[in-house]
C-alpha cells in the first residue's frame, strides 16, 4: 500500500504561542514595540520632553563637571608633589670630606632619586645674587651659611606620608643640623581635594533626589492624563505589568536622554576653559592640559542617568496606578 507524504504548512512550521519559543519571542517583540512607541510618544511632544531632559541634564552636569575638575586638580597635584624637595642644612665644623661621603650614602637609599650638594661659598652667592644685599655681606668676617644637602625623592617616595617617614631618618644622621621639608601645602591641597570629593557626593546625591522627584511628578502627570486608556486597558483584563511598562520606558527615555545632554554640556564647558587653561598652564612653565570625560565616568553618566529615570518612572507608577481601578 502506497504511502502519501503530507505537505506542512508554513502554519506549522511556526512556533505556536502557547509553545516556549513563542511565548519568548512575544514578550521581548512587545517590549520592543513599547520601547520604540514610548519614544514616539515623546517625539510628538518636543518641547516638554527637551524641558523635562534639561532639567535632567543640568542636574546630572554639576557633580559631573565638578568631578571632572576635581580629577584635573588631583592629576596637577600629582605633579607638584614629583618636584618636592627636602634640604639638609649641615652642621658648619662638617669636612668637606664627610659631606661627599654622606652625599654618596644618601643616593643609595631607597626612595631618594636625586642628591645635591651646595657648598658653603655656592650658598653665599647665590644669596648675594638673590638678597641684594652684597655690600653687607662683604663686612662678615666669615660666610655664616651653612652647606646644603638637596634631596629630591623618586616619584613613588614623592607622597606626603613617604616623605614624612624619609625627613625622620635623615633628622637623626649626625651630620645634618636641620632637615627641612615645606610639604604643608601639600597635605592642604590633599585635604582640599578629599573635602571636594564628600562635596561632590554630597552634590549628586540632593541632585539624585531632584531627578526622581522631575521624572515621578512627568510620570505622574503622564498616569493622569491617560487614566480613562488605563480604566479600559483594565476593563479587557490588561495586567499591572502591561500597563506599567509604557511608563518605565518612558522613564527609561528621559534619563537617557538627560545624561546624553549632561555629557554635552560637560564637554562644551571644558571646551570653553580648555584655551585659558593652556595659557595660563604656559605662563607657568607648564605642560599642563586640561583633561575630558574619560569612558568610564561618560558610562558613570549614562548608567545614572538611566537608572534615574527608571527608578522615578516605577515609584511613581507603583504609587498611582494602584489607585485607579475601573468602577
Amino acid at each position: 500500500m502506497k504511502r502519501t507524504r503530507v505537505k506542512k504548512t508554513d502554519t506549522e512550521d511556526r512556533p505556536r504561542l502557547g509553545q516556549p519559543r513563542g511565548k519568548v519571542s512575544a514578550y521581548f517583540t512587545h517590549h520592543l514595540w513599547v520601547l520604540v512607541s514610548s519614544l514616539g510618544a515623546l517625539w510628538r511632544t518636543p518641547w516638554a520632553t527637551l524641558m523635562t531632559a534639561a532639567v535632567i541634564g543640568i542636574a546630572l552636569a554639576l557633580p559631573a563637571g565638578l568631578h571632572v575638575l576635581l580629577q584635573n586638580v588631583q592629576q596637577l597635584s600629582t605633579g607638584w608633589e614629583g618636584t618636592a624637595q627636602m634640604s639638609l642644612f649641615l652642621k658648619q665644623d662638617v669636612p668637606e670630606k664627610r659631606i661627599q661621603s654622606l652625599a654618596g650614602e644618601l643616593r643609595r637609599w631607597d626612595g631618594v632619586a636625586e642628591v645635591r650638594y651646595i657648598s658653603r661659598e655656592q650658598a653665599l652667592a647665590e644669596f648675594r645674587e638673590l638678597s641684594g644685599f652684597g655690600e653687607a655681606l662683604d663686612s662678615l668676617d666669615e660666610n655664616p651659611l651653612p652647606a646644603v644637602l638637596v634631596l629630591r625623592p623618586t616619584a613613588e617616595a614623592a607622597k606626603p606620608a613617604q616623605m614624612e617617614l624619609l625627613l625622620g631618618r635623615v633628622q637623626k644622621l649626625e651630620p645634618v643640623d636641620l632637615a627641612q621639608l615645606d610639604m604643608e601645602w601639600v597635605r592642604r591641597l590633599s585635604g582640599i581635594i578629599e573635602v571636594g570629593k564628600r562635596g561632590v557626593l554630597l552634590l549628586g546625591g540632593l541632585l539624585a533626589l531632584a531627578i526622581l522627584l522631575v521624572v515621578g511628578n512627568t510620570i505622574r502627570l503622564t498616569i493622569l492624563s491617560r487614566r480613562q486608556e488605563i480604566v479600559v486597558t483594565k476593563l479587557i483584563g490588561a495586567t499591572n505589568a502591561f500597563i506599567r511598562r509604557p511608563f518605565l520606558y518612558t522613564g527609561f527615555w528621559y534619563g537617557l536622554m538627560g545624561a546624553v545632554l549632561a555629557w554635552l554640556l560637560v564637554a562644551i564647558l571644558l571646551g570653553l576653559l580648555r584655551a585659558p587653561v593652556n595659557q595660563l598652564s604656559f605662563l607657568y612653565n607648564s605642560e599642563f592640559s586640561l583633561g575630558g570625560l574619560d569612558l568610564e565616568t561618560v558610562m558613570v553618566l549614562l548608567g545614572s542617568g538611566v537608572a534615574l529615570g527608571l527608578l522615578g518612572s516605577w515609584l511613581a507608577v507603583g504609587k498611582h496606578l494602584q489607585a485607579i481601578e475601573p468602577s
